[in-house]
């Protein structure tokens, strides 16, 4: 086994999982140290950022452009596991991870970037269009873009391209739980019925992204000890 490869998915595994164990404990710091906050109109998000400590969101905001990019590499090292006449399936996951990893970080970094800046200048004119928080806004469709649609058709080709017991069953189950979790919560945002876009992307795919890289890390874990072992 190239150990570059292993290497590679090991890495690329262990930062998707540490991001997020690292985004359920900035949901949970968001949850204990301020009100929960429900959008209104841009005025009260201006005050509610004052007025609240902002940490945990631009924690949690970081380590989601970490997994867009470590998942992306992710699928560059699971497109090596797909069996041969399926290999048409691992572009396509390619393909759909790079789209997600391009629009999920391009959204974050702008939340963490020009949406901070502006507000720390008192420079409100059109942000409304730019805020995470609004759910109307036109970043926020787009990343919800990312999120459903990219994401969701990545894990399923991803899951459609990898042949049984080529890798272990978690990963598979992972990557078809996630495709399930992402495109449901899709539906549910073009809908517009908020509680299957909130159990799905938050339960859903958090479930899910959790089994898919805990069960890669161990599966590239194992392929190391043992490249380890013949050497």
């Amino acid at each position: 086994m190239n150990k570059t490869l292993v290497l590679a998915g090991l890495w690329s595994s262990g930062l998707c999982l540490l991001s997020f164990i690292i985004w359920m404990v900035s949901f949970t710091g968001i949850a204990l140290s301020a009100p929960l906050f429900s959008w209104t109109d841009l005025e009260g998000y201006v005050s509610y950022v004052h007025h609240q400590n902002q940490f945990f969101q631009y924690l949690a905001k970081s380590f989601m452009i970490l997994f867009s990019l470590a998942f992306m590499a992710l699928a560059f090292v699971y497109y090596e596991f797909a069996s041969a006449e399926k290999k048409i399936l691992a572009r396509l996951a390619l393909a759909f991870a790079v789209l997600f990893a391009l629009v999920s970080s391009v959204h974050y970094y702008v939340q963490l970037t020009a949406v901070r800046f502006s507000i720390g200048a008192g420079h409100y004119e059109g942000l409304e269009h730019f805020l995470q928080a609004n759910p109307t806004s036109f970043l926020a469709s787009v990343n919800m873009l990312g999120w459903t649609l990219f994401l969701g058709l990545s894990s399923l080709f991803l899951y459609l391209s990898l042949k049984p017991g080529l890798t272990n069953h978690g990963i598979r189950m992972g990557l078809l739980a996630n495709a399930i979790s992402c495109l449901s919560a899709g539906v549910g945002f073009l809908l517009q019925v908020d509680v299957i876009t909130f159990i799905f992307i938050n339960i859903g795919v958090g479930g899910a992204c959790i089994l898919l890289t805990f069960s890669s890390v161990r599966f590239f874990l194992h392929l190391k000890k043992n490249s380890t072992k013949t050497h």
